[in-house]
């Protein structure tokens, strides 16, 4: 072989390598849209920063675990059942404001921010890392799924999170299957300061109606949230009412003292549960929406 046809066949190896290595990380380039607009991805992000629980369920829901997490500074925010799932992660601070400094240290390749309480810090959040926005504190359930299914196109596990949902399906139509009931369910965030109603559009509400259950009549509005008082809880009167509080003493305890409470169908029946907000409220993926599920199956089947 003379040198000039060796180095000839050479290039030609050489270029068609190039050729093939460039086809491949194009080929692996996703594209789909979150709240800013069309986001392309590269390549499997091995370390994510995710600034929502919600984030956080979705990760763990096919084997990822993020490198960073704004968890409030508190760990035992995230359900367990999720962090048995995960590796240990580096706190960023809080999710309404997360340390920028702390992410960049982190070098992460995927940043998964929230399109309301990010907004602002996208343009510092994406300098660092190709950053994505998804709604996750007032989304519904079902958006909550979508939300999950573009976090698993982002990492590189479609396929995975395509079998995940089916799969979480599967495991709510069998809860559905085992539920029966006629009441009306209301779920409510409550503090020494009030009762935030969930209503039908807000992510518990969500998974309340996907169980086959129905809410409670609640006032017409455009909030997934919706502050009551006594007079207007009494009005709606729910069958059940799953409260999360927040804190030891709360507004409901004080309004047992209330001459109208017994008035309350909760009252009469002690249908009034007191549930995780972790649970019900904070995490809301797929991973909190069956433990609510059975949650919710053990209170009403409770002998």
């Amino acid at each position: 072989m003379n040198i000039s046809f060796a180095q000839g066949l050479r290039a030609v190896i050489v270029n068609f390598l190039a050729f093939v290595c460039i086809s491949a990380v194009a080929s692996d380039t996703r594209v789909f849209e979150d709240q800013q607009g069309q986001v392309s991805i590269q390549g499997s992000p091995s370390r994510v920063v995710a600034l929502e629980y919600s984030f956080v369920d979705a990760l763990a829901a096919v084997g990822i675990s993020p490198v960073g997490v704004a968890d409030d500074k508190n760990i035992e925010r995230i359900l367990p059942e999720i962090r048995e799932l995960i590796k240990p992660w580096q706190s960023v601070g809080v999710r309404p404001q997360p340390s920028l400094e702390a992410i960049a240290e982190l070098k992460p390749d995927l940043i998964i921010a929230d399109a309301e309480r990010h907004a602002t810090i996208y343009n510092d959040l994406s300098s660092i890392a190709p950053t994505i926005l998804l709604k996750s504190r007032g989304e519904t359930y079902e958006e909550n799924l979508d939300s999950a299914l573009k976090i698993g196109i982002a990492v590189n596990r479609e396929a995975a999170m395509k079998a995940r949902i089916e799969k979480h399906q599967q495991i709510m139509a069998q809860y559905r299957q085992n539920l029966s009931s006629a009441d009306n369910f209301q779920f409510a965030v409550v503090t020494d300061k009030g009762m935030w109603l969930h209503g039908p559009d807000s992510y518990a509400g969500g998974v309340i109606t996907a169980l086959g259950l129905k809410g409670p009549a609640v006032p017409k509005t455009n909030k997934a949230y919706i502050e009551v008082s006594f007079e207007q809880l009494l009005k709606i009167n729910p069958d059940w009412l799953l409260l999360g509080p927040y804190k030891p003493h709360t507004v409901y305890d004080d309004w047992a003292n209330n001459p109208l409470f017994k008035m309350l169908n909760v009252s009469k029946s002690q249908q009034a549960v007191k549930v995780s907000p972790q649970l019900w409220s904070l995490n809301r993926g797929i991973i909190a929406a069956e433990g609510i599920a059975k949650n919710l199956t053990d209170i009403i089947q409770k002998p």
